[in-house]
């Protein structure tokens, strides 16, 4: 990541979800688990620190990103390259209690042409990040109540 003297814009949320911190990692560390219509994701090998992903919107160009700082069961980060800028999303999963996860995300707009992108991160993130999180969060429970239903 670029010096903080750099960053432009940071975004962040943090929600609690009934799950455990290794469920919510395993889940959000699926990327079958990503829902974000109309976009889809794609990631190339194993969920690991320098693989490469492509998320892509239909009439739009793929966006390619790269998993960074893979800290297994606590954080992660995915990284999409602009032009003279870095757009980084920063996942972090907190232990409340053995069955309740903190989960936080931070987006973070950096570079020396980060302002360029400053408007449409914000408009494009801002609005919708606590009820994504919200989404995320009820979907962890759900998948695992099913599983506990399954099994």
């Amino acid at each position: 990541m670029e010096s903080t003297t750099d960053m432009a814009l940071v975004l962040e949320h943090s929600i609690e979800a009934d799950v455990s911190q290794t469920f919510a990692w395993n889940f959000r560390t699926e990327i079958a688990n990503w829902s974000d219509p109309p976009a889809t994701f794609l990631l190339d090998g194993p969920f690991a620190e320098g693989a490469q992903g492509t998320t892509l919107v239909p009439g739009q160009e793929s966006l390619a990103w790269w998993i960074r700082e893979v800290q297994t069961g606590r954080s992660f980060a995915i990284e999409m390259p602009l032009d003279r800028a870095t757009l980084r999303f920063e996942w972090h999963f907190s232990p409340v209690s053995e069955r309740r996860t903190k989960l936080t995300q931070r987006i973070i707009l950096s570079g020396s042409n980060a302002a360029a992108y400053t408007q449409q991160v914000k408009t494009g993130f801002g609005p919708t990040l606590a009820d994504g999180m919200m989404r995320i969060a009820a979907d962890m429970v759900a998948t695992e109540r099913a599983a506990n239903n399954a099994g």
